[in-house]
């Protein structure tokens, strides 16, 4: 009997630590399987997890976090050129872009972000961009890369009246149109505008769309009532000190600058002086340098076709008072807007000859 006990004791331990190994073998494998769903390795048990065991932090689809815009001088992508669009339309670039981060998208940056209370780096950050971004059109492929399209014509051939006047009178300031102002869209105005629109790269089509308006009116002053029905000035007498020899004749009264040679004027030309802060000298003096393509060291501004007669005063050409007129001021010089005109003027002029500024 006491050999039967001890049999079936054994028994029952053997089945306990059966069962007990199941158990624990149940309990790893399912560890496991736990791990494997949650995309994590598993671990041994009495292991502690390590961060490369951890799950990869999720996101939710939308919620990437973006790069941050960054745009700066130097670039050059197809993103400066919306960037150079975007600030066309806020009038701070002209319309042509150039993909190029230069000085000019620079300012205009700059510019920008100063009028929005932004702080005038000249580099387009996030928040430049967006807010720039808020107040603008997405440019189209075409306003991307220059391709214009002209836009509904405003004058075209056929037209009369004052508006074609004004702009006859404008194009003959600029020297496309060379006979009078007639009032009348003809053939000669057709071509005219045609020529001023190839050169300012816009679509040539010899009418006036808003886009060829714009540039012409940027680049002329209203048009006087004499200029719009060919009424000459009125110039003032030569002052006698211009009726011998060689003179340039400066007559303050009527903004006129003469080449007077023994007497007899050769050439007429418009012109402007200084302001109240920097006027133009008064009085006889001659011509003592010449320089062709002279830039100014002071001001640092082109001052071509440069002759000096006081000081660092100049009779010289002016891009500014060719694009402005009057609406202006040269800082001492007597500045002429007639380029082709100083072009023959420069060459005929000598040093030593006389520069007469007067009042008739």
């Amino acid at each position: 009997m006491k050999a039967l006990r001890t049999l079936v004791l054994a028994v029952l331990l053997v089945g306990m630590l059966s069962v007990a190994a199941y158990g624990a073998g149940w309990a790893l494998s399912s560890h496991q399987a736990s791990a494997a769903r949650d995309g994590q390795p598993a671990t041994e048990p009495g292991e502690t997890p390590s961060e490369s065991t951890l799950p990869a932090r999720r996101t939710v689809p939308g919620q990437e976090l973006k790069p941050e815009f960054r745009l700066e001088a130097g670039d050059r992508s197809v993103k400066v050129r919306a960037l150079q669009s975007r600030l066309y339309q806020l009038a701070w670039f002209p319309e042509l872009t150039t993909g190029r981060y230069g000085s000019a998208t620079l300012a205009a940056v700059r510019g920008f972000q100063d009028k929005r209370g932004l702080v005038a780096t000249g580099v387009t950050d996030q928040r430049t961009w967006d807010r720039l971004v808020s107040m603008t059109k997405k440019p189209t492929h075409d306003q991307l890369f220059n391709i214009l399209h002209p836009g509904p014509a405003i004058l075209s051939e056929g037209d009369s009246g004052t508006e074609v006047r004004d702009l006859q009178a404008r194009l003959v300031a600029i020297q496309w149109i060379f006979g009078d102002v007639t009032g009348s869209y003809d053939r000669e105005t057709v071509r005219a505008v045609r020529g001023f629109q190839a050169k300012r790269e816009i679509p040539v089509t010899g009418e006036v769309d808003q886009r060829t308006l714009d540039r012409l009116h940027a680049m002329t002053v209203q048009p006087t009532y004499e200029q719009m029905h060919n009424i000459e000035p009125k110039l003032g007498a030569l002052d006698p000190r211009c009726k011998t020899g060689r003179a340039l004749c400066v007559d303050k009264s009527s903004n006129s600058l003469r080449w007077v040679v023994d007497g007899e004027i050769v050439s007429t030309f418009d012109v402007r002086f200084g302001s109240e802060e920097l006027p133009t000298r008064e009085g006889a003096f001659t011509v003592y340098s010449k320089s062709r393509d002279h830039v100014s060291s002071l001001y640092d501004t082109s001052m071509p076709f440069a002759m000096f007669f006081s000081g660092g005063q100049a009779v010289h050409y002016s891009p500014d008072f060719a694009a402005t007129g009057y609406n202006g001021a040269s800082h001492g010089c007597v500045n002429v807007r007639d380029y082709d005109g100083m072009v023959q003027l420069f060459d005929q002029v000598q040093v030593g000859d006389k520069v007469i500024v007067y009042w008739s």
